[in-house]
């Protein structure tokens, strides 16, 4: 083009004009067809990647990291002796966090133990007594037989004295009987009528006494019937209210539930706790996951399972991710906000919404380059799969 005639280059009005002017006009006449030139490029390069990639990709930069951490609570109540770990330090599973005195839980132990002990001799002495009750009832039906001889026995001690008082009376009127006669006769006849008296009272009694006896056993047998003496509803009661002390001395070691970086520490030595105390919560970063909220228009091809790259603000383009999608949003986070917006107002402008994808990413990348709760992140999903 630097080669070109200046007759098909400067205008005719121009053609007799300085020459200064002609070449100005000629240059910048080649600046405007260079500019055309890298236009009509960069439309086609532009073209090029909405076709070959661009099109099977959707991105966004509102991306941010999440994990499910875990908050480590106080599950009885004591005094902290020692807290061996700070903010941002990094714990494996089981690590102790916290200690608590255990003074408390250990006198309560000793003083559910002593009670499981009282509890197994009670029961012990419930299948002993049963063994008692049963003599003793055996020994009642002795003595209602015993009772029924002396019954009989007094039944015909009166027998007698009534006959012998009727044949005095009956010859009483012939002066063969003397009136002391009479009357001693007549006193036996009464004393063995108090004696029939008193042996069927006695008859009674013994009665009584099998009742009783076998009340008293029936109440034994309804305590130890069903079980042996060691699950004896007395005894596993006892035993539980043991291994629940036991369960809170066990529970003043506060230990890792998973393994992550300490965050939002609230523990400090010699505070007492209670039972649903928060005292610390534990990041874990290595199960951490991305949360991408896409525009509603770059949904219609993402699907659970999809590939995504991803790069973080914290290590730059060089560390690039690679996850998965494992599911989108239940709704937008204007549908879950506090106070959701209401259309219906009159006042109404249409916002392009956004949809959280929740993306779950490679371990052992996670592992190289750790990540933290709520840094920024880019996200790409390869939508070429999709149906």
């Amino acid at each position: 083009m630097a080669d070109a005639d200046p007759q098909l280059t400067v205008p005719p009005e121009a053609a007799g004009a300085d020459p200064k002017v002609a070449a100005r006009a000629a240059t910048r006449k080649r600046l405007f067809r260079i500019l055309g030139l890298v236009l009509l490029v960069a439309a086609i390069g532009y073209a090029l990647y909405w076709f070959v990639i661009g099109r099977n990709n959707v991105t966004t930069d509102n991306a941010y990291v999440g994990a499910n951490s875990a908050q480590v609570t106080a599950l009885t109540s004591a005094a902290i002796l020692r807290v061996p770990v700070m903010e941002t330090d990094v714990v494996r599973a089981g690590d102790v966090l916290v200690e608590l005195d255990p003074a408390d839980a250990r006198l309560a132990l000793a003083q559910a133990e002593a009670q499981l002990a009282s509890a197994e001799r009670r029961v012990a002495g419930y299948y002993a007594q049963g063994s008692a009750l049963q003599a003793q009832l055996k020994a009642r039906g002795a003595d209602i037989g015993a009772a029924d001889a002396r019954v009989a026995s007094a039944e015909a001690d009166l027998k007698r004295a009534r006959i012998n008082l009727q044949r005095r009376q009956a010859i009483q009127a012939s002066g063969a009987v003397s009136g002391d006669e009479l009357t001693a006769a007549q006193n036996a006849e009464a004393t063995a009528i108090a004696a029939v008296s008193v042996a069927r009272a006695a008859r009674a009694e013994a009665l009584a006494q099998v009742g009783a006896a076998k009340g008293t056993e029936a109440v034994n047998t309804a305590l130890i019937a069903g079980s042996s003496a060691r699950e004896n509803p007395e005894v596993r009661a006892a035993r539980a209210a043991v291994d629940r002390a036991r369960l809170d001395l066990d529970r003043t070691i506060i230990r890792a539930p998973l393994a992550g970086v300490i965050a939002r520490k609230n523990a400090d030595i010699g505070q007492r706790v209670a039972p649903g105390t928060a005292l610390m919560t534990i990041v874990p970063v290595e199960t951490a996951f991305v949360d991408a909220n896409f525009k509603e228009s770059q949904l219609q091809k993402v699907r659970v399972g999809q590939k995504v790259t991803l790069t973080s603000d914290l290590y730059g383009s060089d560390v690039v991710y690679h996850g998965r999608v494992s599911g989108l949003g239940g709704g937008t986070g204007a549908a879950f906000a506090l106070i959701p917006a209401q259309n219906a107002s009159g006042n109404w402008i249409k916002v392009v919404q956004r949809l959280p994808v929740r993306i779950l990413l490679d371990p052992k990348e996670l592992r190289e380059h750790p990540l933290r709760i709520g840094l920024s992140m880019e996200a790409d999903i390869d939508v070429s799969g999709a149906n």
